[in-house]
């Protein structure tokens, strides 16, 4: 097992460092698209009054504070001299825009925005407050509500055509469909107005944490049950083709020979096999919720990572963009990496070629 999980894991070192190389490519493509005129406002000069030499003296100050001046690579290639000696190579050393990236991509240090001057960062850190209780919460919701009702599932019974008719419903109606029905009934004052609409509410410093914390759970209840809602089809409908395969082994039918109730042969024999195949979906569910937060975050108004993505995008904030990017791509591989720890836990006899 050992073995494996350190295959595994040399295997993500590898994939993130790919991930962080495409990254750092499409920030040095996305910085020459800058605007001018946002690197004359930073630059303290206006687009219209500044001169040409003005102009040009703007935007090599903020080629060095973009880190776009010197050779992109450790190793760079320039065309010979001389007709017919092809290409001559040169060794950069660390004197490179990649390897200073890299050092301050080790130091947390992923640029600042375009819009207004802070640093990535922290806009990433402020709206992971948010994003990080909303998505967490769902997954952990997402995956009880699935032990719970996974008893009903992989055998005949009213009880789970109700809940795969019910899934597959949930399924077919896009996210802001949920989210917008949720609102009409659970937030409306002419319905059931249980739960704030929109938005968090004033943020009371002097209040203690734990006013604090109910009031950040109240504002969070609509969000959490759109994306709980949302991945439940996901988890719940793969469980149930795993868990009619099982019901249909050998040793399932030995314990339901010698007596044992349906429920306790799925919860203590079948469903910890028919499991195996849904940790694949654990290496999904993470990035998706992230990716359903853009849509819960835009329709309730919450100040998350996924509005602030949205935000960047429309804005051309490319190191937002990026660095938002490059922190989905990491929870992913962590996902991944947590799957496969969880198979060796799950069935310790799997033991997978390295």
């Amino acid at each position: 097992m050992g073995r494996f999980l350190l295959h595994r894991l040399l295997r993500a070192l590898l994939a993130a460092w790919a991930i962080i190389s495409v990254i750092f490519l499409l920030s040095r493509a996305g910085a020459q698209e800058r605007p001018p005129a946002s690197r004359l406002a930073e630059g303290s000069l206006s687009a219209t009054t500044a001169s040409p030499v003005q102009r040009r003296q703007a935007g090599q100050l903020q080629q060095r504070r973009l880190g776009l001046t010197g050779p992109l690579f450790y190793v760079s290639a320039a065309p010979a001299p001389a007709a017919g000696l092809g290409w001559r190579w040169h060794w950069n050393g660390r004197a490179n825009q990649y390897h200073q990236w890299l050092r301050r991509l080790v130091h947390a240090n992923l640029g600042v925005s375009f819009r207004d001057g802070q640093p990535v960062t922290l806009l990433l850190g402020q709206s992971l407050r948010y994003t990080l209780p909303l998505t967490v919460g769902a997954a952990v919701c997402s995956i009880g509500l699935v032990w719970l009702v996974a008893p009903h599932l992989g055998r005949p019974s009213w009880r789970r055509r109700f809940l795969l008719g019910l899934f597959f419903v949930v399924d077919a109606v896009p996210l802001f469909v949920v989210a917008l029905l949720l609102l009409l009934l659970l937030a409306n004052p002419d319905a059931l107005a249980w739960f704030p609409a929109y938005g968090l509410g004033p943020e009371d410093a002097a209040a203690p944490w734990p006013v604090r914390l109910q009031a950040l759970a109240y504002h969070l209840a609509l969000p959490l049950l759109t994306l709980t809602l949302a991945s439940l089809p996901a988890l719940a409908v793969p469980l149930d083709a795993a868990l009619r395969h099982e019901l249909r082994a050998d040793y399932v039918l030995t314990a339901r020979a010698k007596g044992l109730p349906d429920s306790l042969v799925i919860r203590h024999h079948a469903l910890r096999n028919a499991l195996l195949p849904a940790l694949t979906l654990l290496t999904e569910l993470l990035p998706g919720l992230v990716a359903g937060s853009v849509v819960v975050e835009l329709v309730y108004s919450l100040p998350g990572m996924g509005r602030l993505l949205a935000e960047a995008a429309a804005a051309h904030d490319y190191p937002v963009l990026l660095g938002g990017v490059l922190l989905i791509a990491l929870v992913r591989l962590l996902g991944q990496l947590l799957a496969d720890w969880l198979y060796t836990l799950a069935d310790p006899r799997i033991r997978l070629p390295v």
